[in-house]
């Protein structure tokens, strides 16, 4: 079954592709807020890392598998870090250095998950670039080789203030170092349907590269690969938005044990923000208009609303239809949408027109949608205003030259 992505030009995928991965970054940005307000710091520092290492090793091994880069080795790592939503690019500005297969390092350029929480203290940096970073980046390890370990040479809090770059790590895989182990979450996330999910394979005899089995880049130029592989790029990238989501989902819950008001309100407000802001994104990389059927387009290419066997959708103009699909036995986003829950569709056709609203009829899993005009511009949602506490909610991507990286 053909990608919704499918009808995109290669020059659209190009630009499309990128967002993605950062819009899949600002997960994290809209539900910390609500895990804070919920529990408190310490426990939404917990919330952060379960939520990263129950998802990364899973879509990291996906998208090795998708463009055949399978490795062990210290290269594998670095690729798979390019095409993560934890690390989207110049978001998250890596500078990869491989001293042989087994050892490199890596500095940030431009942090914007730093810059996101330095204005709220030493404490907060301390959490994200300590406490976080630490089991998340040995996480992110476990997908490629278990024994590797990322350890800093310098890190935030920054000293002095404007201390550059903003931190330098080693990467180091030893033999006799013992192997990382996963959280236990992860061994749920992996049965889920977005985790198994089987996606049309990359047309090898398409112009411009199939897969990313050749050198280690220094910038990903993703405009080099073809048609079908940013189509399978963009597919896998919406799928570890989907990962990293239901990760949340049970860090979440694991908070909330049977309270369910609080574990809806937290999960359905993350969803409220980073549809709404997502959609920002979209709309203007993109390049759409403003008018109901924008909106309901808008909609079509929404990670919410992909990929296309994940999720059972269809655009007729204006409107949109919904059925029950695999997204709903995963109890995820798409859960959350509901005809008596449309804060998240509202979020994203307001992020097209404030003037835009949608009606909605159906039952919890099979429902119809329509795009409509009304004649009262709707305030900003409290949750996407929140989301957009951080810079990459408005940061905008700049040219840049891929070149190889060899070992030194």
């Amino acid at each position: 079954m053909p990608s919704r992505y499918h009808h995109l030009s290669r020059a659209q995928l190009a630009v499309l592709v990128p967002e993605l991965l950062l819009i899949g970054h600002l997960i994290d940005r809209a539900g910390m807020p609500f895990c804070l307000e919920a529990w408190g710091e310490d426990q939404m520092t917990q919330v952060a890392i379960e939520e990263w290492a129950g998802a990364s090793p899973i879509y990291t091994r996906r998208m090795q598998r998708a463009l055949a880069f399978e490795g062990d080795d210290v290269p594998t790592i670095f690729k798979g870090m390019q095409l993560d939503i934890g690390a989207p690019p110049q978001f998250m500005d890596f500078r990869y250095s491989v001293t042989d297969r087994w050892h490199g390092g890596f500095h940030l350029d431009h942090c914007g998950a730093l810059l996101d929480v330095e204005p709220m203290g030493p404490g907060m940096v301390k959490n994200m670039c300590h406490d976080i970073e630490d089991p998340t980046f040995d996480a992110t390890a476990v997908a490629t080789n278990p024994r590797a370990r990322m350890r800093p040479i310098h890190r935030p809090p920054r000293t002095p203030s404007d201390r550059q770059p903003h931190c330098a790590w080693t990467v180091d895989i030893e033999p006799d170092s013992p192997e990382v182990q996963p959280i236990p979450a992860l061994a749920v996330n992996e049965r889920s349907h977005a985790a198994t999910l089987v996606l049309d394979g990359i047309d090898p005899a398409q112009d411009g590269l199939a897969d990313y089995s050749g050198a280690l880049v220094s910038d990903f130029d993703f405009g080099a690969f073809s048609h079908s592989a940013l189509v399978r790029m963009a597919d896998e990238v919406v799928l570890q938005n989907h990962l990293l989501n239901l990760s949340f989902h049970l860090a979440v819950r694991q908070r909330a044990a049977d309270d369910d008001a609080t574990f809806h309100r937290v999960v359905s407000r993350q969803l409220i923000g980073h549809a709404g802001v997502a959609a920002e994104r979209l709309h203007k990389a993109m390049g759409l208009g403003d008018t109901p059927q924008d909106a309901a387009y808008l909609i079509e290419l929404h990670p919410l609303m992909n990929p296309q066997p994940y999720t059972e959708f269809s655009r007729d103009g204006e409107t949109v239809t919904v059925s029950r699909s695999l997204a709903h036995e995963d109890a995820g986003w798409l859960s959350l949408c509901t005809p008596d829950t449309p804060d998240a569709l509202r979020s994203i056709v307001r992020a097209v027109n404030p003037y835009l609203d949608v009606e909605i009829a159906g039952t919890d899993t099979d429902w119809t949608a329509r795009v409509v005009l009304t004649d009262t511009a709707a305030r900003e949602s409290g949750e996407v205003a929140v989301t957009k506490f951080s810079k990459g909610a408005a940061f905008q991507f700049e040219p840049r030259k891929s070149l190889p990286l060899f070992v030194k």
